[in-house]
């Protein structure tokens, strides 16, 4: 094979392959036992959520850190979780907002209230007598 054709093979190559290798590098380690992320605040993740649910719950979903934020209020307010000291919330957030990222192929927009057909077992208003 002449030299020509074995540089160009090789810059073929490099050109083709260098998206996949670079993408498999980046990705962090998954924990075989929870199925996290296996970088940074993973272990407090952890030890924090799976005390109440699985570690499936946390990697099926996705979120800014404002909306895992809001999303660990909720449980604390309705789920009864307790409060976490602000470091540790702040590398909880961070750990999750970074892992688990809002994706725009993930889901869809809300349907509109005004195309969404009447609810049957919505309380009905009583007729006033």
């Amino acid at each position: 094979m002449s030299s020509c054709r074995l540089a160009f093979l090789l810059l073929t190559l490099s050109v083709v392959l260098a998206p996949a290798v670079g993408t498999l590098a980046l990705e962090p380690e998954i924990d075989p036992a929870t199925g996290l992320k296996a970088t940074g605040d993973w272990e407090l993740v952890r030890n924090n959520c799976i005390v109440c649910h699985s570690t499936r719950l946390i990697t099926q979903q996705r979120g800014t850190a404002a909306q895992w934020l809001a999303m660990i209020r909720w449980m604390q307010e309705k789920q009864n979780l307790w409060q976490f000291d602000p470091e540790t919330e702040q590398r909880i957030v961070g750990y999750l907002a970074e892992n688990y990222p809002p994706q725009a192929d993930r889901r869809r927009a809300a349907i509109p209230r005004s195309l969404m057909p009447p609810n049957p077992f919505a309380a009905k208003e009583q007729p006033s007598q």
